[in-house]
């Protein structure tokens, strides 16, 4: 029995037999062509393009129907490949000069642009896997192989692979997949991002569990500890299974929870909000009992399109999440571009260090236009709901004088021009850097709100990336340092009446929702499938008893301590869930 960490990117547990996805990896020879098959060779260069075309738009239509628009627009870039004539040149320019076959066209010059992607910044990472997409894609059709098919199966699996491509994770069929364990990736990687949305149990970060596993194993996949079993022993089998049926169960109880407030037992409510990426996801977040939308991140305007977004498209963007949300509470956060998000090539310039580069509100205030166009269109949008608006990233308070300034300034000429706005929206800060956390009470006199983001703060307080497995043991939430940080905003907020929220990934962990409430947190705001549990458990406990856990954890030194602790109290309090 071989058992590996990585990191869990969806929840759930998912036991079969194992299948390696085949890394599909062509050795393409340089053959030569006679000048006389050159023609024929553009033909069927031509008639690959085309049918690889029709399987993306096809395969786009389909993720669009089952999993959202949004989702879908993953493929956009493909398509755009696929389309762009100054590509088609270069595959003839080889094939024409070289004198050889369209295969080693299609290599050579896709290898060669997936190298410059390779050598760009992180936030780029995920072009190299849809360029080696496009190439696989392109020689399947020119060879006449066809590709493994996980769509459809006659039987339970869980699927191993070095790597799995947007096409692949989306056309992977819900019923028999029971479970995804990749050697790279992160949490924001396009495969977490879909697996989550299919519902399918995934760990990636694992290094390399494909050369530790053979087709066959029986493999279990933990997605709630972030942990993979190869050929694991009966009793292991056994406990999973009934591991696994116990979440089933536990999470039947959970819809009970819908409509209930989420309040502790000796009564003091808390709110649950939902995080969002895509105005489609308003739903699932009602329909988790979701109070409203505590950050609904607007990039994907961006991050799906070859050309900026117009006021108009921003503007239809957010109506549509204000209109589904009803009147509820929405906080919406400025565009938080740049470090590993990527937006229109000619608007980038690759960075040595990114994440320490110029990002989410740098970016903005060195993109005045854009940043404006984005501004108009919240204003215009907020126009008679419940919403307020959210800078990331403030780490110094010129920054967050400035972008209050555009906001008033953009409000007087829309008064001018005699629009209908929101003229007194309610205006937060992202908590994400140790400086806005050190300085919290000068911010606090600023803002109407803090949001602390823990996935960032993590990171910069600890030098640890984020996206990277190799250092995923050490990226912690747990960690003294960071927790000292949370509590002193929190105090903060209590001690100048600003409302504190926290949006990272920290708020849907049930390990910590003890200690937050301890810590004086009364609103959370997590992703939608993850706000029944921790409703669930601020509906088994007191706000005496969170107190004492939070003191406990306070005079902790280390992260380990930490989270041991906090899981033996949730095991006390909600034993059925979290068994030993």
């Amino acid at each position: 029995m071989i058992v590996r960490k990585g990191i869990g990117v969806s929840a759930g547990v998912g036991i079969a037999r194992g299948v390696i996805l085949d890394a599909e990896e062509y050795d393409i020879p340089q053959r030569h062509v006679p000048v006389d098959r050159a023609k024929a060779e553009l033909d069927r260069l031509d008639n690959a393009i085309a049918t690889s075309r029709q399987e993306i738009v096809d395969l786009r239509d389909r993720t669009a129907e089952q999993l959202g628009k949004e989702t879908a627009s993953i493929f956009d870039f493909h398509l755009g490949m696929l389309d762009d004539e100054s590509l088609h040149e270069k595959f003839s320019d080889t094939v024409l000069s070289g004198h050889v076959t369209a295969e080693y066209a299609v290599a050579t010059v896709l290898r060669a642009y997936a190298r410059e992607f390779d050598g760009m910044p992180q936030y780029l990472a995920e072009r190299v896997k849809d360029v080696y997409d496009i190439e696989k894609r392109l020689l399947r059709n020119l060879i006449g192989q066809s590709r493994q098919s996980l769509t459809h199966l006659t039987k339970d699996v869980v699927v191993l692979a070095h790597d799995v491509t947007p096409s692949q994770t989306a056309g992977m069929d819900r019923e028999h997949v029971r479970g995804l364990a990749v050697d790279a990736g992160g949490k924001t990687s396009h495969t977490a991002i879909v697996a989550r949305t299919l519902g399918i149990p995934a760990v990636v970060g694992l290094n390399d569990v494909t050369s530790e596993a053979t087709a066959g194993d029986t493999i279990i996949v933990d997605g709630y500890r972030g942990m993979v079993v190869i050929d694991p022993d009966e009793d292991t089998c056994r406990e999973y299974e009934q591991y696994a049926e116990q979440q089933v169960a536990f999470s039947h109880s959970l819809e009970q929870l819908r409509d209930l407030p989420a309040a502790t037992r000796d009564g003091h409510e808390m709110t649950l909000l939902g995080n969002i990426e895509f105005p489609d996801e308003v739903q699932a977040v009602l329909d988790k009992g979701g109070q409203g939308i505590g950050l609904y991140r607007t990039e994907f305007l961006y991050l799906g399109s070859d050309s900026e977004p117009s006021e108009e498209d921003h503007y239809k963007a957010y109506r549509k999440v204000l209109d589904a949300c009803a009147g509820r509470p929405v906080v919406i956060r400025t565009l938080d571009l740049g470090a590993d998000k990527y937006t229109q090539s000619r608007a980038r310039v690759p960075e040595r260090n990114p994440f320490l580069g110029l990002r989410s509100i740098r970016f903005c205030l060195q993109n005045l236009p854009m940043f404006r166009t984005q501004l108009r269109a919240i204003l215009r949008a907020a126009s008679g709901y419940e919403v307020s608006l959210l800078f990331p990233l403030i780490s110094n308070m010129l920054e967050l004088r400035q972008a209050k300034t555009i906001v008033r300034d953009i409000s007087e000429d829309l008064e001018e021009e005699g629009i209908d706005h929101k003229p007194d929206m309610p205006i937060g800060m992202m908590v994400e850097t140790p400086s806005a956390a050190l300085q919290c009470n000068d911010f606090a006199r600023e803002v109407d709100f803090f949001s602390i983001g823990t996935n960032d703060l993590v990171q910069y307080t600890l030098a640890v990336d984020r996206g990277n497995e190799r250092v995923a043991s050490l990226f912690t939430v747990a960690h003294p340092a960071v927790l000292r940080l949370i509590q002193e905003t929190i105090r903060a907020g209590q001690r100048h009446g600003v409302s504190v929220s926290l949006c990272g990934e920290m708020a849907g962990d049930p390990t910590y929702t003890l200690l937050l409430i301890g810590l004086g947190l009364r609103v959370f705001s997590c992703a939608p499938p993850t706000i029944p549990e921790v409703k669930k458990i601020i509906r088994s406990t007191t706000l005496q008893h969170a107190r004492e856990v939070a003191r406990r954890v306070m005079g902790f030194d280390s992260d380990k301590e930490t989270v041991n602790y906090l899981r033996a109290e949730l095991r006390n309090i909600l034993p059925e869930a979290y068994p030993e």
